[in-house]
């Protein structure tokens, strides 16, 4: 069943439901590059979450890296107060779960374990830019792709490149660290998200 709520997947019974549905057709390729990117970076790398729109999506929400302790899904379910803002932004700018996919920047783990979030280096960055283009690649559907953060908006030249037709939207990071700054902040996201509802209409 579709949550109705944030943070689903703090609950055991429903992360292990998740995991079952990992081999459905529309994660295929979004996966096959998970793994690929995992053995070349040596690093795990979240799987896309079934509930989302897989390569059917319409909407690519790009973020920074995965946190330092995650469940294993890119996903606006996780036990996070990034993730929970993200569902709620998401709901109210009424953009259907199936036209969106998650992903990040910097798609692997960059956080030794136990240690705590920090933003990506330079050389991560880097190393993480030729894996934008196989992203899109999967992605045929794609109308409008929304930067959440700077990490992300510094890929804004190489979608100009790759794709000059894509609408890009930037906003702030969702994390609370940002959107409990000013309530500008939050206006600001919110106002993205109207953006990429009426492209997607």
């Amino acid at each position: 069943m579709i949550p109705n709520r944030p943070k689903s997947l703090r609950d055991p019974a429903d992360l292990a439901a998740r995991r079952d549905l990992l081999a459905a057709p529309h994660l295929a390729p979004l996966r096959t590059l998970a793994h690929r990117i995992a053995a070349e970076r040596d690093a795990p790398v979240p799987e896309p979450d079934p509930f989302d729109g897989g390569v059917d999506a319409r909407l690519l929400m790009l973020l920074e890296t995965p946190g330092p302790r995650g469940t294993g899904f890119v996903s606006r379910d996780n036990p996070t107060g990034t993730a929970a803002n993200l569902f709620r932004f998401f709901r109210e700018a009424g953009i259907a779960r199936a036209d969106t996919v998650i992903w990040n920047a910097v798609p692997w783990v960059i956080h030794a374990p136990g240690a705590r979030n920090r933003a990506p280096r330079r050389s991560e960055i880097a190393a993480a830019a030729p894996y934008l283009e196989p992203l899109l690649t999967c992605l045929p559907r794609l109308r409008v792709v929304v930067l959440a953060g700077r990490v992300a908006g510094l890929n804004r030249p190489a979608l100009a490149s790759l794709r000059p037709d894509l609408p890009v939207i930037a906003v702030p990071h969702p994390s609370p660290t940002y959107v409990c700054t000013a309530p500008s902040v939050a206006e600001r996201i919110r106002r993205g998200f109207g953006e990429a509802a009426a492209i997607l209409a």
